[in-house]
């Protein structure tokens, strides 16, 4: 949502897909989705309006008076589109400038916010059709770069994710705020490694597109399996879970070491004969065995 809706025009086609294969390949799953797009009823849901401005304190303030009116739950305050209209600043123009946003997670909190929402789509160039020589999508023969999508931005988004949740972790309390994750989560397990990271929630837009709405509640079924599995109750008793097992690659030398010396330190073999069993002696032989 913004404020002039007629400064958002769309081009069709306005999506690229890139497939696992040779450059060009109809066949093969779909791993990456770039997007050039511009940005019943159920009163039990919540909604939230995901909002983008030009760089204008006054516009951001009347766009989130006007739709705040509309009786919406929360914001969300999209400051990264890729595609967001940057050459009028919109978007990726301010999300990706260190200036006007020096560490956007952790002065989004500073400033009041309640939550964070990571990532966005990442700018890209899907690739170049090797026959015509033009970029894809094509739009009349042209292209612009554009949002990247999908399972190939996974693990980028859980490596973001991660990094965020420790931050709240370290310097706010965390539990008094929410980070949503996104990025290639088309089933229950990518749902769950980001709930692990220490993700509240996570939202889907690109797997939906794809596979269609099914597939919500098929994602929904495979994470309380995998609850079901580990004998948890709720979403609190695994977030963040995984966080624990993230060191430095200082401290990784240090316990890849420690192992190696332990594990040498462990006797092998027989101190002496009259160690032999009955019953054991085909283990005993295997553990004099050097190959």
């Amino acid at each position: 949502v913004s404020l002039d809706a007629a400064k958002v025009i769309n081009v069709t086609p306005r999506y690229a897909k890139l497939r696992a294969g040779a450059n060009g390949s109809v066949k093969g799953q779909i791993i990456g989705w770039e997007n050039i797009e511009l940005i019943k009823e159920y009163p039990d849901r919540i909604l939230i309006a995901s909002i983008m401005e030009e760089y204008s304190k006054s516009g951001w303030e009347e766009l989130i008076d006007r739709v705040e009116q509309t009786g919406i739950d929360a914001f969300e305050i999209n400051f990264s589109c890729p595609h967001g209209m940057p050459e009028r600043k919109m978007g990726a123009a301010v999300g990706q400038d260190c200036v006007l946003l020096e560490e956007p997670a952790r002065v989004a909190l500073r400033s009041g916010c309640e939550g964070i929402a990571a990532i966005n789509t990442i700018m890209s160039v899907m690739g170049i059709n090797l026959k015509t020589l033009r970029p894809e999508p094509c739009v009349e023969g042209y292209s612009t770069p554009g949002g990247y999508s999908s399972k190939a931005v996974h693990p980028i988004a859980l490596g973001k994710v991660m990094n965020i949740a420790k931050m709240m972790k370290a310097e706010f309390n965390d539990d008094h705020y929410s980070l949503s994750g996104i990025g290639g989560v088309e089933t229950g397990g990518d749902a769950a490694e980001f709930i692990l990271l220490g993700a509240s929630t996570v939202q889907v837009c690109t797997g939906v597109m794809m596979h269609g709405y099914p597939m919500v509640k098929r994602l929904c079924e495979e994470l309380k399996e995998f609850m079901r599995t580990h004998d948890f109750s709720s979403i609190e008793d695994f977030r963040g879970a995984s966080l624990e097992y993230f060191t430095s690659h200082t401290d990784l030398v240090r316990r890849q070491q420690e192992a190696i010396r332990q594990r040498k330190a462990v006797r092998k073999g027989l101190k002496s004969d009259k160690e032999w069993t009955g019953d054991g002696f085909v283990e005993e032989t295997e553990s004099m065995v050097s190959n």
